[in-house]
């Protein structure tokens, strides 16, 4: 009887251990989606600002259509891009998707912060500077965010491969998270964007 409650005893410690593992993974793995969350709130805080930016531009830039468009169909892939990270977050076929939704968009509009620096009376309009400031503004809260989601996909991936969390992380499903990151072949897309008026 006395080793019956003994090993009734160890079992129960170890499904107590076990449990910890597994609700320690869910926690971190609900900590990055969270972190997830926050771009997505800056982004689309950022998208929402593009078509007010090119409304804006547009009566100055009569001979810049095309780099107006460019930003509209760039601004589009951004959002589509964001969507289907939005669908799984951490999923590395996503992120990659959204990567390149991102360059496209912040070449886009780069290209348009130059064309607009020809053109004395945009750069002096007051709405314009303002929507410059918020997109500045917005695009810092986007670089934190993005740092967050990355610290927060790197302590996920941290727990569920040390042992003897990557015990309970291989039988029950948790599957790595992917960062948000910068290609390496492009140094340039690490600088937050220049937005001058």
């Amino acid at each position: 009887m006395f080793s019956f409650l003994i090993l009734l005893g160890l079992f129960l410690l170890f499904m107590f251990w076990g449990v910890g593992l597994y609700n320690g993974l869910v926690t971190a793995r609900n900590a990055y989606r969270n972190a997830f969350a926050q771009i997505d709130v800056q982004l689309q805080r950022r998208f929402e600002l593009i078509p007010n930016l090119v409304e804006t531009a547009k009566g100055y830039l009569t001979h810049e259509r095309e780099t107006l468009e460019a930003v509209m169909q760039a601004r589009a892939a951004a959002v589509s891009g964001l969507s289907a990270a939005k669908a799984s977050p951490g999923d590395a076929t996503a992120m990659a998707q959204l990567d390149a939704g991102e360059r496209q968009l912040e070449g886009a509009l780069g290209r348009l912060m130059m064309v607009a620096e020809a053109y004395p009376d945009l750069k002096a309009n007051q709405t314009m500077a303002q929507l410059s400031e918020e997109l500045t503004s917005t695009e810092n809260r986007v670089a934190f965010a993005r740092q967050a989601y990355n610290d927060a996909v790197m302590a996920y991936n941290n727990k569920r491969e040390v042992f003897p969390s990557s015990l309970v992380a291989g039988n029950f499903g948790f599957a790595p998270a992917a960062p948000l990151s910068l290609p390496t072949d492009q140094p340039e897309m690490r600088l937050a964007p220049q937005v001058r008026f």
